[in-house]
This record gives C-alpha cells, sequence and structure tokens, in this order.
C-alpha cells in the first residue's frame, strides 16, 4: 500500500493537459534538478528550495511541501477523463529521480486507483533509484539530448554517460514502455548528423519503437526575467517547422522508429 503520509515539494500540478503522456494528464512537477540545460523552460523547477519569483508584475513563492494524499486527491477529480481517453498522471520537473520516495508513493497510490502512469526524466540518477519507480510505471518519457558526452555538459553541466546507460537499462527491463524524447535545440543538436545519432541510439534499446523530437520554444524567457536571471539562450532563433519535418522524414528513413514532432 502506498504510505500517503510521505511528503514531497512541488512546485506546480497542471491539469487537462494533452501532452506528456497518453490521453488527458494531470502533470505533477516536482522541485530539484540536477541539470542546467540552457534552454530549460522551467528554470523555477531547478532549485529544490523554495524560492520568490515575478509573476505578472506581482512576487510569488514558487514550491510548496505536499504530502502524497494531498496530491492524489487533486489527481482523483479528473478520473472520468482518464477512463476515457486513457489518461493518467505524469510526473515531471525538475527531476523527479531526486525526490524518489516521495514520487514513487505517488506512482504507487496512482496505481492502487487503476491510473496509468508516466513520468519525464533525464534519468539522471543510480540504476538502483530508476529501479524503485519502474514496477509502477506505465510509461517513461526519456530525454536523450546528445551523444557527445563534452558538449552534453557544456549546454546542461553533466555529460550523458550515465543518462545512456540507464537508458539501456530500463529498456532491457521491459518493465514499462520507454519513449525516447529529444528537446531539438537551436547551435547544440540541430542537425541532421545529430539527430540521426540520438535516432540510432534510440533504435538500438530493446522494445524502444518511438522517438519523439521537441521544438525548442521560448515559452520559459519571462520566468528567469521574473528570477533575476539572464535567459541563457539569448535570441537564439525558433526552428523552421519544415527542418523539423525533415528531420523527422530522415528519422523514418534510416530507422523504423515512429517518429514524431511534439508529445
Amino acid at each position: 500500500m502506498a504510505d500517503k503520509n510521505v511528503s514531497g515539494r512541488i512546485f506546480d500540478i497542471q491539469r487537462y493537459s494533452i501532452h506528456d503522456g497518453i490521453g488527458v494528464r494531470t502533470i505533477v512537477f516536482l522541485k530539484g534538478c540536477a541539470l542546467r540545460c540552457r534552454w530549460c523552460c522551467n528554470p523555477e523547477s531547478q532549485e529544490y528550495d523554495i524560492q520568490r519569483m515575478t509573476v505578472n508584475g506581482k512576487s510569488k513563492t514558487i514550491g510548496r511541501d505536499v504530502t502524497v494524499k494531498e496530491v492524489m486527491d487533486i489527481v482523483k477529480r479528473d478520473m472520468p477523463y482518464y477512463g476515457r481517453s486513457g489518461g493518467g498522471l505524469t510526473l515531471s520537473g525538475g527531476e523527479s529521480l531526486l525526490q524518489p520516495e516521495f514520487a514513487v508513493e505517488l506512482l504507487k497510490a496512482s496505481k492502487e486507483m487503476g491510473i496509468n502512469t508516466a513520468m519525464e526524466s533525464m534519468g539522471y540518477a543510480k540504476f538502483d533509484t530508476i529501479m524503485k519507480f519502474l514496477p509502477y510505471l506505465d510509461t517513461y518519457l526519456m530525454d536523450i539530448k546528445h551523444m557527445n558526452p563534452a558538449k552534453h555538459r557544456e549546454f546542461t553541466g553533466k555529460e550523458n554517460t550515465l543518462m545512456l546507460e540507464n537508458a539501456m537499462k530500463i529498456a532491457e527491463s521491459r518493465m514499462c514502455e520507454l519513449i525516447i524524447r529529444v528537446p531539438v535545440v537551436p547551435g547544440f543538436n540541430d542537425t541532421e548528423r545529430e539527430i540521426l545519432e540520438i535516432a540510432a541510439y534510440a533504435a538500438s534499446l530493446p522494445g524502444v519503437s518511438e522517438l519523439h523530437l521537441l521544438p525548442y520554444h521560448k515559452y520559459g524567457q519571462g520566468k528567469y526575467e521574473g528570477l533575476g536571471r539572464p535567459y541563457p539562450m539569448g535570441d537564439a532563433p525558433m526552428i523552421p517547422e519544415e527542418k523539423m519535418e525533415k528531420w523527422k522524414d530522415a528519422v523514418k528513413r534510416h530507422t523504423a522508429l515512429h517518429c514524431q514532432i511534439g508529445g
């Protein structure tokens, strides 16, 4: 049985989402992340500490401590939508692996209620930690951002060796569906060669059949201003739709993966 008294730190709960998993989702955003991706659209997620951020000209507290019960009381309100659409709970952040006790109990509580579960994650943790999640996950939405360790470190603050190893271990476990997602970022991985290198690795993972290309956007730029931080991507341009389509088609030509834009 899930321990609904376990507490964790979140910064938002988004209901009625049609992204980040199948069907209608309730997304719980956990505080804290090991990476510092230049393009991060949720910079308020990076620090575990509770913060102040200016939102629409007003100072707002970002982050609060809640119990599993408090979160599930919100999640279960939308069970009729989950039933009709196949949707459910998605954990996001931040990085849920940094709050394993809380996150696992949320997943466990969801499964006990018959709710579909998904998690967005970079896989940056010891595999022993990840193993605690897998029995309660239907879908692991895992970022693979680049195949080059040095470039990965330059743009995210960490190299990618551990993440790639964990992707293979998750796939080999066959304990949940693994979908690989690629944030396509100008100046970082926005070439056909780099996209195809990631696609080739994704195609090598046992049981993996989907690759989602997520185009860079600037939706989080105002949050950096609200936190009093410069926007790391500066005036980097959006990626034209025709380029995204070209890379999607290239993935389909070179692999057997189902490739889509967005996810």
